[in-house]
């Protein structure tokens, strides 16, 4: 294995380091998203149960203790909770703006990794194809076709490995960013829960 890496050529080195990074962000955001999924479950429900007793500061207690996206979403919006519909409504969206975008972070990342390595690989390629095309030069009308074919699949390693680590991080990416989604899905029907039981309470004053 370690043959085939050297005869890949200069390109094998920023690949690898490339899987590296991909492999490090992965694995620090599955645990932290996988985290946050079993933090604050069901805490609207519990928010609401408090503003249903009128215990306010019970509902605030609550959602700041959670330590969670959706209870950080909470607490922001019962700041605002006895203005109008439509301040509070800002409130959750630029709340949930961000707690999305810290659970999306590094994805810009993986995602830039997933679309340069197979170009890395590329560009290897390429590298390894002109190298072997100079040798045939210099050895003029002696060429022969092992020559030529051990240039070749030397030249080509790169564009292999390269598609070898793309395609995880693509998966990876794709698996992080639906985590996020589902999330992101799940502090909205909070929202509107509670954006629910603020209009109940207001029509009952």
């Amino acid at each position: 294995m370690l043959e085939f890496f050297s005869k890949g050529g200069i390109c094998m080195w920023p690949i690898l380091l490339c899987s590296v990074i991909s492999l490090a962000i992965f694995i620090e955001r599955l645990i932290r998203i996988g985290r946050m999924r079993k933090r604050g479950q069901r805490l609207e429900y519990k928010v609401i149960e408090k503003l249903n007793s009128r215990d306010d500061q019970g509902a605030v207690v609550i959602a700041g203790q959670s330590d969670s996206p959706i209870g950080r979403v909470l607490a922001k919006a019962l700041e605002v909770k006895d203005q109008d519909r439509e301040t509070v409504e800002t409130v959750i969206v630029h709340a949930t703006d961000e707690e999305v975008q810290g659970l999306s972070r590094y994805l810009q990342a993986l995602a830039t990794m997933g679309n340069i390595v197979p170009m890395l690989g590329l560009l290897g390629t390429v590298i390894g194809m002109i190298k072997a095309f100079m040798v045939i030069q210099e050895m003029g009308g002696k060429v022969n076709s092992s020559v030529l074919a051990g240039g070749i699949w030397e030249a080509m390693l790169t564009t292999a490995f390269g598609l070898s680590v793309a395609l995880p991080i693509v998966v990876a990416h794709s698996y992080l960013l639906s985590m996020v989604n589902g999330y992101e899905a799940r502090i909205q029907q909070g929202s509107v829960v509670f954006l629910k039981t603020i209009s109940s309470l207001r029509n009952k004053a």
